[in-house]
């Protein structure tokens, strides 16, 4: 899935680096398969503004994803590899054999026409979901569940993939995108692959205004604020800043806000790197 630069014929276009989109069949989604969305513009059920700098943006309808893939036995063949506004990822529409439709986050390399399965017992093969009992040590996976049928939740953008490196008992150690090395039940299904759309990171979007069409509104930096909205704010010219920090007054810069008495604290190995 490469990407392409654009010649520089305006401001906007000098730095922009897009997907050529190439692995994309079909520009029309399932219709079955859609939900509508309803934007808050970052307002709560008061009308208040709880989170800034959202709002606008185009018009979206969410596709209906499989993060499950509880249908067991049952082979699906890949009809169309398709673009989801809503995530980075790629997703993939699959038609099983009693006629049902669903999408998958698309693996990398899944090509239409292949054929599919989850459930125990079968192949380690891209787009095959399994339980983590079931997968080959160093076996590369996404869409990993933490909770046994609680549908996938690890390892879904673009380019993720967790990496299973033991197995111990009733617990599979899994390497995190992040660097994290945590224990995760065996009994949690994952499926085999990296997701696709790789070469995300590398898009440029060349102008603001391309923020503004996902939704994004303009971030203004807390040390050009006043002194009664940001703690780094205020200060004549440039003297102000002091040591970084959010809104709230909380400490940026590798300080850890994660809950020391977290139940959950005892399943991570190893934390990520900083």
């Amino acid at each position: 899935m490469p990407v392409r630069k654009l010649r520089p014929t305006t401001p906007g276009q000098r730095h922009k680096i897009l997907s050529t989109f190439s692995e994309i069949t079909t520009d029309k989604p399932e219709k079955s398969l859609l939900a509508p969305i309803s934007k808050s513009g970052g307002r709560n059920n008061q009308g208040r503004m709880t989170m800034r700098y959202i709002g606008g943006g185009h018009k979206r309808r969410y596709r209906i994803i499989d993060f499950k893939r509880d249908k067991h036995g049952v082979d699906a063949t890949v009809e169309t590899v398709e673009y989801d506004p809503n995530r980075t990822a790629r997703i993939a529409l699959v038609k099983y054999t009693d006629g049902e439709k669903r999408y998958i986050i698309a693996p990398e390399g899944i090509k239409v026409g292949q054929t599919i399965r989850s459930g125990e017992g079968v192949s380690v093969e891209v787009g095959n979901a399994m339980y983590l009992s079931e997968v080959p040590l160093g076996t590369v996976v996404h869409n990993v569940e933490m909770r046994p049928a609680q549908g996938g939740v690890l390892a879904r953008g673009a380019g993720a993939y967790a990496q299973l490196n033991a197995r111990d008992g009733k617990y599979a150690t899994l390497k995190m995108p992040s660097g994290e090395i945590r224990m995760v039940l065996v009994t949690c299904m994952a499926t085999v692959g990296t997701v696709s759309n790789g070469e995300h990171s590398l898009e440029r979007s060349g102008k603001a205004g391309r923020s503004r069409w996902l939704g994004r509104r303009p971030r203004v930096r807390g040390v050009v604020m006043n002194p009664v909205d940001h703690p780094m704010g205020g200060g004549e010219g440039k003297n102000s800043g002091g040591h970084p920090r959010s809104r709230n007054g909380i400490p940026a810069k590798g300080f850890k806000t994660r809950n020391k008495k977290k139940a959950s604290n005892k399943h991570i190995i190893e934390r990520r790197k900083k």
